[in-house]
C-alpha cells in the first residue's frame, strides 16, 4: 500500500538549512492500522504530510499503490487527495456550515456525484460515526468527540483508500479518546481502509494500531509490529515512552533483599500462552524457587498479553532447565538483574 525509500526534508531557517526528515524508510500493509509515534517537534506531523503532499519531501520516494506520489503534477495531486482523507487535531470544521454540509463539502467538490448521491452518501456517513441525530447542528453546538466524528466522516466521504490521522485524539478527554478510537478501528475493519496515524500517547498505539514506528530528532529508530516494540522496547527513546504506559513498574520496587545470586526476570507471554498454567508447569517440571513480584494480563489491540517480574532462585543446572521450559512454552524472558550461570 504504502512504501517510503530515503525520504528526508529540510526547511530554511534563518538561512541555514535545518533537517526535519532524515533517510526514512518504511512500509504498511494494506488495510492495516500503522501508527507513527515521538515526541513534540520529532517529526512526525512533516513524516505524515508527506503522505499526501502537503509537505514536499526534499528528497526520496513515496510509494502509495506502487505510483510515486513524489512525481505527480498538479492534476495528479489532485486525483491523489481525492484518494487519501485526513483527520484533523483541531477538526477545521467549516463553523459557517452544518454537520450535513460539512460533510457535503469534499462531496460537493469532486463533481463525481449528484444532489441526491451526495445526499444519500451524507446520512450513510452520519449513520457510521452515530450523529444521524446532529445532522443541522453547527460545530459550535458540538462536543469535541461529535466534530472529530464530523471530521471524520468529511475524510471519508470521498471512498478514500488511505486515511491519515494527525493527532486526532490529543484534544480529547480520556473517555471520548477511547470512542474515537473505537470508530476508527471500527471504519478499518468495515471498510478495509488503511490508516496511518501520528501521536505521541502510546495508550493510543496499543490499542488500535498493528504496527509502529518510532520518530526522534527526524530519524525512525525503531519500527514494528505493535505487540513486538511494546513488549521488547530496544531503543531509548521507544523504553521511555512505553514506560510511560507500562503495566510492570520496576521503579516501585525494592530489590535489596533478594538472595544472593538470585536472577530477576521479566517474562512475556503472547497470544494462546497467555491463558496457558504456566506457573504450574514450572512448578511441577523444575526444582527453581520462583517469587512473583509483579505481573499483569492486559491487551494489546486484539492479542492478549501477559507479563511477570520474577526472582529466580536456582543453580546453574535448574536455570538452564527453566530456559528451556520457557522456549518451549513460547514465553520469552529476560534477565533485569543477575548471571544467567
Amino acid at each position: 500500500m504504502i512504501r517510503i525509500e530515503q525520504l528526508h526534508k529540510n526547511y530554511t531557517v534563518d538561512g541555514r538549512s535545518v533537517s526535519a526528515l532524515r533517510n526514512i524508510n518504511l512500509q504498511v500493509r494494506k488495510g492495516s492500522v500503522f501508527g507513527i509515534i515521538g515526541r513534540s517537534g520529532a517529526g512526525k506531523s512533516t513524516l505524515l504530510r508527506a503522505l499526501n503532499l502537503l509537505e514536499r519531501p526534499s528528497g526520496g520516494h513515496v510509494y502509495i499503490d506502487g505510483q510515486d506520489i513524489t512525481l505527480l503534477d498538479s492534476t495528479g495531486l489532485h486525483q491523489l487527495r481525492q484518494r487519501v482523507g485526513m483527520v484533523f487535531q483541531h477538526f477545521n470544521l467549516l463553523n459557517a456550515k452544518t454537520v450535513a454540509e460539512n460533510i457535503d463539502f469534499p462531496l460537493k467538490l469532486a463533481g463525481q456525484h449528484t444532489r441526491e448521491q451526495r445526499s444519500r452518501r451524507v446520512d450513510e456517513l452520519l449513520e457510521l460515526v452515530g450523529l444521524a441525530d446532529q445532522k443541522d447542528k453547527y460545530p459550535s453546538q458540538l462536543s469535541g468527540g461529535q466534530k472529530q466524528r464530523v471530521g471524520i466522516a468529511r475524510a471519508i466521504a470521498n471512498y478514500p483508500h488511505l486515511l491519515l490521522c494527525d493527532e486526532a485524539t490529543s484534544a480529547l478527554d480520556p473517555e471520548t479518546t477511547q470512542a474515537i478510537l473505537r470508530l476508527l478501528l471500527d471504519i478499518n475493519q468495515k471498510l478495509g481502509l488503511t490508516i496511518v496515524l501520528i501521536t505521541h500517547e502510546m495508550q493510543v498505539i496499543r490499542t488500535l494500531c498493528d504496527q509502529v514506528a518510532v520518530i526522534d530528532a527526524g530519524e525512525i529508530v525503531e519500527s514494528g509490529d505493535v505487540t513486538d516494540v511494546f513488549l521488547h522496547p530496544q531503543h531509548a527513546v521507544t523504553k521511555s515512552l512505553v514506560a510511560e504506559n507500562q503495566a510492570l513498574d520496576m521503579d516501585d520496587l525494592n530489590f535489596s533483599g533478594r538472595a544472593p545470586g538470585s536472577l530477576l526476570l521479566r517474562l512475556t507471554y503472547t497470544g494462546a500462552a497467555t491463558w496457558q498454567p504456566i506457573l504450574s508447569r514450572i512448578a511441577a517440571q523444575t526444582k527453581a524457587q520462583m517469587a512473583i513480584l509483579q505481573g499483569t494480563i492486559a491487551r494489546i489491540k486484539n492479542t492478549p498479553y501477559g507479563q511477570l517480574l520474577v526472582e529466580l532462585d536456582a543453580t546453574a543446572a535448574e536455570k538452564e532447565s527453566l530456559f528451556e521450559l520457557f522456549r518451549q512454552m513460547q514465553v520469552r524472558y529476560e534477565i533485569i538483574e543477575g548471571e544467567a550461570r
